[in-house]
């Protein structure tokens, strides 16, 4: 049909392809990140109707835009009511600031919102075409969880996730370590970033090719589209006003969720990229040289320890740049343009625990790293950015996960052990299963064939 939408690598060497082949093969042949051709946009009369709408019905809305000539609608509605079965709340805490909690879901993290959807789109493809797929998925931190418990039980599907050994949360590990069936985890001696690159090469490994392998990181264009929803949402329950939004910033997915949504038609003041000690892209804001960090810095907002964020070759993509998976910049985007969209912020380990125990203590508002990060983000801007027009504005802090993940943290500043959520409160009970391996692409690529 002349609408469908076609998606495209940003390294652009690959033919264009479907959504489904897009999200079942999470990578280009050529390396590249999938993008869609173009982006459909919201009329104003859906984006007002959103206000009287449940969070599956706007994802349904959003979602239907991308793929409603690859999917039936009645099946898009199931999957849609089936992954967002949870409450996210928008929190006021002064005037026209709100903190957006996306920490309610089955595994306490924003990361549920991309993976449950992505898992149900992946396993309604996979069940029309009858095969066996095995997703790799690298994390920081809450996307393994997250993946885990989307994909845990799905009889066509086997998961295998690598993370950093020694840069998780005890919580974050055991949310995969205990679900054991068709997930396998590995702890790599390494960086997150080692475990990113172990996965890209997998997906161009010649000698991997007939196995079906696909990604459940948002290097996988399925992560990304759901992530939008949520921008949409919160825009929808703050009086439709233009917003600003403050965004925890990593591997860039979350992001680009939001870039997504504002080119869909929602009205963006400004992104605020509020990153930890890794400050490649506020710096490249700043500079206008992009340098990776190698080894990424551990901080505690751990998720965020990313040094060469995948998803940056994409930002640059809409801003008419080409980005290759090296981190260089072949193509020079709108550096212009992208820092009159973007205000860039670094934030220490030191103020991220500052900014935990005066929001605690101010507004009675409890905070985790990634969220505390995002939150410091948006005070600078509001004291910094002298030029902005305020009257009408929102402004919109991301939490992106549940303080109770981080509990040794928040007993250290505040004193008290934050109350666990439903899912995490049995963790301690069950038995972990994990293998640990050396940063080694060779052995991970042995372990796949003793494996399958």
């Amino acid at each position: 049909m002349s609408d469908e939408i076609k998606y495209y690598s940003t390294n652009l060497r690959a033919p264009e392809v479907t959504f489904r082949e897009a999200l079942l093969r999470g990578i280009a042949p050529d390396g590249g990140l999938y993008m869609p051709v173009s982006i459909p946009v919201l009329t104003r009369e859906e984006m007002e109707s959103f206000s009287g709408k449940e969070y599956h019905e706007i994802a349904y809305l959003v979602l239907h835009k991308f793929l409603k000539n690859e999917i039936e609608d009645k099946d898009l509605m199931i999957l849609c009511r089936d992954a967002y079965n949870f409450n996210i709340p928008l929190e006021l805490v002064t005037d026209n600031s709100y903190i957006l909690r996306l920490d309610q879901g089955p595994t306490a993290s924003f990361k549920d919102f991309a993976a449950r959807m992505m898992a149900r789109l992946m396993n309604h493809f996979i069940l029309q075409e009858n095969k066996h797929y095995t997703i790799l998925t690298a994390t920081s931190g809450d996307t393994g969880s997250a993946v885990a418990s989307a994909f845990h039980g799905l009889k066509n599907i086997d998961v295998i996730i690598l993370f950093p050994l020694n840069e998780v949360s005890d919580t974050q590990r055991k949310q995969m370590t205990t679900l054991k069936g068709n997930i396998r985890v590995i702890g790599i001696k390494g960086k997150f970033d080692d475990c990113q690159r172990i996965v890209k090469k997998s997906f161009t490994d010649p000698e991997l090719s007939a196995m079906c392998l696909s990604s459940a990181n948002s290097i996988n264009i399925g992560r990304l589209l759901p992530q939008s929803v949520y921008y949409i949402y919160a825009w929808s329950r703050s009086g439709n006003n233009p917003a600003v939004f403050s965004v925890p910033s990593g591997n860039y997915g979350n992001l680009m969720g939001g870039l997504i949504a504002r080119e869909m038609g929602l009205p963006v003041r400004r992104f605020i990229v509020s990153a930890n000690e890794n400050n490649e892209v506020p710096e490249y804001l700043r500079t206008g040289v992009y340098r990776i960090i190698t080894p990424s810095i551990n901080c505690i907002s751990s998720a965020m320890n990313v040094g060469h964020p995948s998803n940056m070759a994409r930002i640059i993509a809409i801003y008419g740049g080409i980005m290759d998976e090296t981190g260089v910049i072949l193509q020079s985007p709108d550096l212009e343009r992208m820092k009159k969209d973007f205000y860039g912020i670094s934030v220490s380990d030191k103020v991220t625990r500052e900014t935990i125990f005066s929001c605690y203590n101010d507004h009675h508002v409890l905070l985790e790293p990634h969220g505390a990060v995002a939150w410091k983000g948006l005070q600078c801007y509001l004291a910094d950015d002298s030029h902005e027009v305020r009257n009408g504005n929102v402004y919109i802090s991301l939490e992106t996960a549940h303080p109770a993940k981080f509990p040794d943290e928040i007993l250290r500043i505040l004193n008290f052990m934050p109350g666990p959520p439903p899912s995490l409160k049995k963790l301690a009970e069950l038995d972990e299963d994990y293998q640990v391996m050396e940063n080694d692409y060779r052995l991970f690529k042995d372990y796949i064939h003793k494996t399958y």
